[in-house]
């Protein structure tokens, strides 16, 4: 396993969409360029940014809980995750009237559960956390008044920590990997036709995050080593693993009805289809399920890819104070029949709503948000896993923006 921002998201597979406070509160919505906090949904919103120096940084804490039975004895077991706390920091200077440069860093993606150590499903997760680090220095230039295109690079740090009962071996495996790396680019263009419309269209690349010296851990009898071939390690092997952070298509508009009052909407299609299945490769155990070599586990995932609409509304009821609102709805990327606990999703409706205070040159935001997940029934063949699984979800958020005119 490898690699991804310390809370499930329950909808849109292990993906974060916790990347700005104020975009938040208006449903996560993208074409917004007041302050830096546009750099990492579309780099060459930064151009636009009514200011030579801005700088943005926030942080979200997340509820969430799930729960599972068994629709034939009823029983059930409930998640205890921790709070999950995603952050976001990003810089942009205009370095010329036409040319800007900036930088996003960024936890996108992510998952962390923690399931009783004895449920129904220990085989497949005990506990898992995922995480991710996008760091993204990039460039913006006006092609006009009115438009520009800016690109970024993507270097991407992941970890994964997965404990799952080997029940064969009256044990367990944790599998420990916090150095796997990834690469990928944005781009985008962002058009300002008039003083009352925005839009946004942005590309962000998938990245490819592979752990080549992932450390495996047997938590089993030790005289049952010698079965693993893993005698003279004390139980302890290496693996490797590769997860695939999706790529990501947006459209976003924002309109101004009146001088006050704004409304936004976005398009987004992220090609899950990508993470079709998981294959890990130990060095010596041969704790696989493939024929041709022992040592190789390959599980299907098939995931599929995904959209998600998003609408949103400002209203400023003075130069100090701005009150929003928003919905929007993300689909799960795979279906019944294909549902893991590692990574439980749901088709995902979603409440949002915040407040943004302005001090001068200092911007000051609050969100919330209350997700209604959709409760699957599911019959996972290939894990003969089957059930019910339902989520509840909250999150908040604070942000802060400058910006030095």
């Amino acid at each position: 396993m490898a690699i991804a921002a310390g809370v499930l998201t329950y909808a849109g597979g292990f993906r974060v969409s916790l990347q700005g406070v104020k975009q938040l509160a208006m449903a996560h919505t993208s074409a917004h360029a007041e302050d830096a906090s546009v750099a990492f949904f579309n780099p060459a919103g930064i151009s636009f940014i009514p200011s030579k120096l801005s700088v943005a940084a926030g942080g979200f804490g997340i509820s969430n809980q799930i729960t599972y039975q068994n629709t034939s004895t009823l029983q059930q077991s409930e998640t205890d995750n921790p709070l999950g706390t995603p952050i976001y920091a990003a810089v942009a200077y205009k370095v010329l009237d036409k040319l800007s440069v900036g930088f996003s860093f960024s936890t996108p993606f992510g998952s962390t559960i923690e399931w009783p150590s004895d449920w129904e499903g220990k085989d497949m997760v005990q506990k898992l956390e995922l995480k991710s680090y996008f760091f993204q220095p990039m460039v913006s230039v006006k092609l006009a008044d009115w438009a520009s295109f800016g690109a970024s690079y993507i270097y991407a740090k992941g970890k994964v920590d997965w404990t799952k009962a080997l029940t064969a071996y009256n044990g367990q495996i944790n599998l420990l990997d916090d150095s796997a790396t990834g690469h990928g680019f944005g781009f985008g263009f962002y058009f300002q036709p008039n003083t009352k419309l925005d839009l946004s269209v942005a590309y962000r690349s998938p990245v490819d995050m592979k752990a080549e010296d992932g450390k495996a851990t047997f938590m089993v009898p030790s005289s049952l080593f010698s079965n693993l071939n893993l005698v003279s390690t004390g139980g302890v092997d290496s693996f490797k693993a590769t997860l695939p952070l999706v790529d990501e298509y947006t459209l976003g508009l924002t309109y101004k009805i009146t001088p006050k009052w704004l409304v936004s909407a976005d398009y987004n299609y992220h090609g899950w289809e990508r993470y079709n299945k998981l294959t890990l490769d130990f060095a010596n155990a041969p704790a696989g399920n493939q024929a041709y070599d022992p040592t190789i586990s390959v599980t299907p995932k098939n995931f599929k890819s995904t959209s998600s609409v998003r609408i949103g509304t400002q209203y400023a009821f003075n130069d100090m104070i701005a009150g929003r609102l928003g919905w929007y709805y993300d689909q799960s990327p795979y279906e019944d029949k294909d549902f893991i606990p590692e990574t439980p999703s749901f088709d995902n409706y979603v409440i949002t709503g915040g407040i943004g205070l302005k001090f001068n040159k200092l911007g000051v935001d609050l969100s919330g948000a209350y997700a209604m997940p959709k409760s699957r029934t599911f019959n996972n063949e290939y894990y003969n896993f089957a059930g019910q699984a339902k989520a509840d979800v909250f999150y908040f958020g604070l942000g802060l923006s400058y910006n030095a005119f």
